[in-house]
């Protein structure tokens, strides 16, 4: 299979993978299906040909294809014909939907452990397949990098890269500015996955989202994990859907369903581990006064939330614009950095959209707004963390006023939706 890369566009996990392509260790790349992994293979294929890796150096297979996969029934033939391809410089060896090999884990470490002047890069669209038949057999062997949907910056690199420029620029056009929010907010109701973000078509962007959607639950929640009532599964995630940024309680929830918390807490972290939501717990350093056991869930891609309950109005018709421009925040935090994201609520009852913290220990509050600040104000909440934590910096994101002000010695700054980017540079 080719594919013109040219006109791709560059995942931000591409250099990162890139530069492990000098490493020993076999490169991992999970992600859901349609998330971009086989395109990603083929810009890693195009940067080793612009390098000067010989063509008939790179191998590429898709395990899709069943004539591709014959090829690794038998771990000694498959070693023959590497052993045969070896030549003059180094062999990559890229095996899309590696998971599908009988025995993986064993299959792949035994080439490795033959230490072959060879690289190798993996790929898989179920992290929890992947993790059974991989990830153990690997220990001490492999690198895992994990390829989520378009972030906001991504989708405009991709469908107006003059727009994209834009973002990191204070001082805009009016029309500029109005054209990036209109482009934000489609993307944050139709979500990052490639093919969702750049089709025109509404139709047909929901008749894609329902094909990942199938997809998920026909291949890795009934096929791999043979969960037995696919129904109660699709009913607990279309409950926590309808719940983004609230507190979970999952007794509650259990409850309702007819059952187990136990089988509650599976089902989540089954939706976890497939990446397909987060739980976030809350910030705390006074446990009597401010510790709330239950978390919030928000999605990975508001696109799948969106389908899960089968709403996708225009942002300003919606009466849930406020949690989901929450979890668009979230998402993008998620997607681009490992900074920990928590919230704060203390039993009071005052509370704190997101708390980061990054991995000097430095915390972050986020206030956010979906509505248009006239002025540089913020919640009695927000003043009352700020007061108590003193952070060095603090973020209101709304969609009206653009500014910075003190509150002691901490500075907060007002941003737009659309300059995530200043958060995670932070």
């Amino acid at each position: 299979m080719a594919q013109n890369v040219k006109n791709l566009v560059q995942r931000t996990i591409l250099p990162k993978v890139i530069k492990h392509l000098e490493a020993p260790e076999i490169t991992i790349i999970t992600g859901s299906r349609q998330v971009g992994k086989t395109t990603l293979l083929f810009q890693l294929k195009d940067y080793l040909l612009k390098k000067g890796v010989p063509e008939n150096n790179i191998l590429i297979f898709n395990l899709d294809i069943l004539s591709e996969l014959e090829l690794f029934t038998s771990q000694a033939n498959f070693i023959k014909f590497l052993k045969e391809r070896i030549g003059k410089g180094r062999l990559f060896v890229f095996v899309d939907e590696a998971q599908r090999v009988k025995n993986a884990g064993i299959f792949f470490k035994g080439i490795y452990d033959l230490n072959l002047p060879l690289k190798l890069v993996l790929t898989g669209s179920s992290s929890l397949e992947i993790r059974a038949k991989i990830h153990e057999s690997l220990t001490g062997r492999k690198r895992i990098f994990h390829l989520y949907p378009f972030s906001f910056q991504e989708y405009l690199s991709a469908k107006d890269k003059t727009l994209e420029k834009l973002i990191s620029k204070k001082e805009i056009s009016p029309y500029s500015q109005k054209l990036l929010q209109e482009n934000l907010l489609d993307f944050i109701i139709w979500g990052g996955y490639p093919r969702v973000a750049l089709e025109t078509n509404i139709e047909e962007k929901y008749q894609i989202l329902k094909e990942i959607h199938s997809s998920y639950f026909d291949k890795d929640i009934i096929g791999f994990l043979k969960i037995r009532e696919p129904i109660t599964f699709t009913k607990f995630l279309n409950l926590l859907a309808n719940q983004i940024g609230q507190l979970v309680n999952f007794y509650e929830l259990s409850n309702t369903l007819g059952i187990t918390y136990r089988t509650a807490e599976k089902y989540l972290n089954i939706l976890e581990k497939t990446f397909i939501l987060n739980r976030v717990i809350p910030f705390f350093k006074n446990y009597r006064k401010e510790l709330t056991k239950m978390p919030k869930i928000y999605f990975f891609d508001t696109g799948i939330r969106d389908f899960a309950i089968n709403s996708f109005k225009n942002f300003e018709e919606r009466t849930d614009k406020g949690q989901l421009l929450e979890n668009f925040i979230f998402s993008e935090i998620s997607k681009q950095t490992d900074i920990k994201i928590h919230f704060w609520r203390t039993k009071d009852k005052a509370e704190v959209d997101f708390v980061l913290i990054n991995h000097l220990g430095e915390i972050l509050p986020v206030e956010i707004k979906a509505t248009s600040l006239k002025t540089g104000e913020i919640s009695r909440s927000f003043r009352s963390f700020i007061e108590r934590y003193r952070p060095r910096q603090a973020i209101v994101v709304n969609f009206g006023f653009h500014g910075e002000m003190k509150l002691n010695k901490t500075q907060i700054v007002f941003i737009y939706p659309y300059e995530i980017e200043r958060i995670i540079n932070l």
